[in-house]
């Protein structure tokens, strides 16, 4: 799953990076999101690995930091450029006159990196409010990576007042993200429904629909992972969420956006055999 999440993902950032006909800003939003499946999926799976082949399950103590700050990182980075794709949309389907004045590159650049800064301002915050005090419980995590969750079953009571706060921001930018995504769907379907023709109204469901799904499942999967308060629950009610929110939306995503794109189909199919001939000479 890691391999497969992996490829496929660097496959649209490297067709997306060579192929001069995809670089609408639709197309750039979506190879940052590849970049960070990329980075979300790649930082507990190696050490899961490696672990298993060496039959060794421990962390240290700054590793566990240090995976929880790129986890938390690449997460709420991943919310925020979901946003952005829906707004991208918005203008594009609800303002399509005035898309590129609006959606220039200026803009993607902006919203592309707050979201990235944004993200790892949010990830620090979190990660410095959980180790801020000692550990007194158990060592173990019930868990394949750390998470808050798990870490708050094994650190002292006054730990969970010093996240509080980074809990608090987290659920209020969930939220906003939610409520502009929400406002944008609400009026980009109040304009399909307009279109007079079913050809064209089923071209914007196509572009809309998919990424309103990616954005519910790797939603209700964060919240479950890192806003979940913690509770003794069974071990496979622990670690699934994690699974769900780790592994599956960096597999699922390359396949909504691209087998449902037609632009991106022809792009895969003109930049395959370059690649294949790049990587084999003599094919």
């Amino acid at each position: 799953m890691y391999l497969v999440a992996l490829m496929s993902n660097l496959l649209i950032v490297t067709v997306l990076s060579l192929d001069a006909q995809l670089q609408a800003p639709m197309y750039f939003f979506l190879k940052n999101l590849s970049l960070l499946d990329v980075s979300l999926v790649s930082v507990p799976m190696p050490k899961f690995i490696l672990n298993s082949l060496t039959h060794n399950n421990s962390i240290s103590l700054p590793g566990c930091a240090f995976q929880l700050l790129l986890m938390t990182c690449f997460s709420a980075s991943e919310i925020f450029i979901l946003t952005a794709m829906s707004y991208d949309r918005y203008v594009a389907i609800c303002c399509p006159l005035h898309y590129e004045a609006i959606v220039n590159g200026h803009v993607c650049m902006l919203m592309a990196g707050a979201s990235w800064a944004v993200g790892g301002l949010f990830g620090a915050m979190y990660t410095a409010g959980m180790f801020s005090g000692p550990f007194c419980g158990s060592s173990v995590i019930p868990e394949f990576f750390c998470n808050i969750p798990s870490l708050l079953k094994i650190s002292c009571s006054d730990t969970l007042l010093a996240v509080s706060p980074s809990l608090g921001i987290g659920i209020g930018l969930s939220l906003s993200c939610f409520v502009c995504i929400i406002f944008s769907y609400v009026h980009i379907l109040s304009t399909v429904l307009r279109i007079p023709t079913r050809k064209r109204q089923s071209k914007a469901f196509s572009t809309c629909l998919p990424h309103l799904v990616v954005f519910t499942a790797y939603t209700l999967s964060a919240f479950m992972v890192y806003l979940r308060p913690p509770a003794d629950s069974p071990p496979f009610i622990d670690r699934l969420p994690s699974v769900i929110h780790t592994a599956l939306p960096p597999i699922l995503n390359p396949v909504i956006y691209t087998l449902r794109n037609g632009d991106m189909k022809r792009g895969l199919r003109r930049m395959l055999p370059a690649l294949l001939t790049y990587q084999f000479p003599f094919i």
